[in-house]
């Protein structure tokens, strides 16, 4: 004899805990925001001191991370088709590059092209301060010219260099992802190898890779930091020799604490442009996936369909004879 217990009314237990856990998140939250902005009110004299400065080299770091981001897509794309190149040199140097690049520190290499390679150039005559300065002459600007371009130059190259190692990687990925029916696709109907990367392939990598290329661009600003070791009057550097000669260990603490905030006030809204195109773009790379598979399928019935034809007007030619 078989019973069977029917279980009725029954409802989920509430967690009744979780709104005050809510609440008292928001009062601690609330409580820092006070306690820190009280932590600015009492420092302000500092701030109107140093906040013009700071905001100065934020510039000059910007620049840098801008200029040297540049030069590094050019690397990127160039040791991307190096290592999908059909040529073995080429995808070895390639794959030297990224390997050593990314293996080292970029602090090490940032004193390798100054202090070896820029020595290496001076003493066969080549000096970046030189050649910038007498260039401004010849536009009565040489003024603009910083006694520390030099510095700023090897800097430059050494970032952009090391972070096109990265790119590299980033870059190849993205086209390595690209279906490869597209690609045969446009070389059916008549492109050559050159067009299909450029408006078939390319396009379509630079929309994965641009999440990846933002994160990159904003490890690029915290990394122009290091050139500090070589004397460029960066953000970072400004912010120690107005901090280092302080004797007070709260003020010292308040003035890398503005420094940090303007290292965030930077970052933090790529952070937020990075995760908006990681989602839009992923959001388009499906919906453009499903036009593809679309797309296949009426291919493929097109397809099917002219066979059946073929054959039918083949049937018929016989029946005829």
């Amino acid at each position: 004899m078989q019973q069977t217990q029917t279980i009725t009314g029954v409802e989920p237990r509430t967690r009744s805990w979780l709104p005050v856990i809510n609440a008292l998140y928001y009062v601690v939250l609330a409580l820092l925001l006070l306690g820190f902005g009280y932590y600015l009110y009492v420092n302000l004299s500092l701030i109107t001191l140093y906040l013009p400065f700071l905001l100065q080299a934020a510039g000059v770091t910007i620049g840098i991370s801008v200029v040297s981001m540049v030069l590094a897509v050019i690397f990127g794309l160039i040791g991307a088709l190096a290592r999908l190149s059909r040529f073995a040199p080429l995808r070895w140097i390639a794959v030297v590059y990224v390997e050593v690049v990314r293996g080292t520190p970029i602090f090490v290499q940032l004193l390798l092209w100054y202090y070896g390679i820029g020595e290496l150039l001076s003493t066969h005559g080549f000096d970046p301060y030189t050649l910038a300065f007498n260039l401004m002459t010849v536009f009565q600007s040489n003024s603009l010219v910083p006694l520390a371009f030099s510095a700023f130059f090897y800097g430059i190259i050494g970032l952009s260099f090391a972070y096109g190692a990265y790119l590299t990687e980033v870059f190849r990925t993205g086209i390595e992802s690209i279906d490869k029916g597209q690609t045969e696709a446009a070389l059916s109907v008549g492109m050559s190898s050159r067009q299909t990367m450029r408006h078939i392939v390319l396009p379509q990598a630079v929309r994965i890779t641009i999440p990846p290329f933002t994160n990159y661009f904003i490890t690029l600003i915290q990394d122009s930091a290091l050139l500090e070791v070589l004397g460029v009057a960066e953000l970072e550097q400004i912010t120690g020799a107005f901090a280092d000669p302080l004797i007070d260990p709260n003020q010292k603490l308040f003035v890398y604490i503005l420094g940090a905030m303007i290292y965030l006030a930077i970052c933090y809204p790529l952070s937020l442009l990075a995760r908006y195109l990681e989602g839009r773009f992923a959001r388009a790379y499906r919906t453009s996936g499903e036009k593809v598979d679309a797309l296949k399928a009426d291919m493929l019935d097109s397809d099917m369909l002219g066979k059946q034809v073929v054959s039918y007007a083949e049937d018929e030619g016989e029946s005829a004879e």
